[in-house]
């Protein structure tokens, strides 16, 4: 098992914002977490890469554990979060934003693959390598932040929201990229609003409201369960 949550329970002040979840990912899969907002996908992602810290519960990766690791450490272990509305560093070029994601390598031939795999998937990056990140559109900042996160060579990549104020042509776009960064052989845990998207993509899926996990199951059948149907996908 690649990634293994058990009971996490995490907190802000006396606000309990996740309620002793647990999941799993596994290797090669694309598990996605729906549900609204507050439900407390982000804080789950954060909780992982170490930026929030978790009152009980284990993460593990690679049966390792890392609860209370840094997230600098977590990084250099395989685990790569895209945060939520991109984050890029406006005023570095797309190119200086690339070489921020590699941060911790050392493997130069390994990063010039890494950067030429970013360029097949994002042809445009290459493009604006010289323009600086604040002046791409939103489309290109989120391909950019994905492919800053692709620099770091992840094990498992954490998408929060990549479809998050994106025209409905982009979404597509970006969905179908995230298909084939799995298909290369990159584990992904997605975050995502637009359920309907998420569950097109993923193989399995978790339903969380209010810091608890109440749905489980295929991506199909959590699809095809009428609460989610009503409550997600406006069916």
């Amino acid at each position: 098992m690649l990634l293994e949550v058990k009971d996490l329970s995490v907190y802000y002040g006396a606000i309990n914002a996740l309620q002793g979840i647990s999941f799993h990912v596994e290797e090669g899969e694309i598990v996605t977490l729906i549900g609204a907002n507050g439900a407390g996908k982000s804080t789950t992602l954060n909780t992982i890469s170490g930026l929030v810290r978790a009152r009980s519960g284990s993460i593990q990766f690679k049966e390792q554990e890392i609860t209370t690791t840094p997230p600098y450490e977590i990084v250099s272990m395989g685990i790569v979060q895209v945060p939520e509305g991109r984050k890029i560093f406006a005023p570095l070029t797309v190119q200086e934003n690339l070489e921020m994601g590699a941060f911790s390598r050392k493997d130069q031939e390994g990063i010039n693959q890494s950067l030429a795999r970013v360029f097949q998937s994002f042809p445009r990056l290459k493009e604006r390598l010289n323009q600086y990140g604040g002046t791409l559109s939103g489309g290109e900042q989120q391909m950019l932040a994905i492919g800053r996160g692709l620099m770091a060579s992840p094990e498992l990549l954490l998408l929060d929201e990549p479809s998050m104020g994106l025209a409905p042509v982009l979404v597509e776009e970006i969905f179908a990229i995230i298909e084939e960064i799995n298909a290369q052989g990159t584990s992904i845990l997605l975050v995502e609003q637009n359920a309907q998207m998420a569950l097109s993509v993923a193989s399995r899926a978790y339903v969380l409201e209010t810091g608890r996990i109440v749905l489980e199951g295929t991506a199909r059948e959590v699809a095809d369960n009428p609460e989610v149907k009503v409550a997600y996908l406006g069916r």
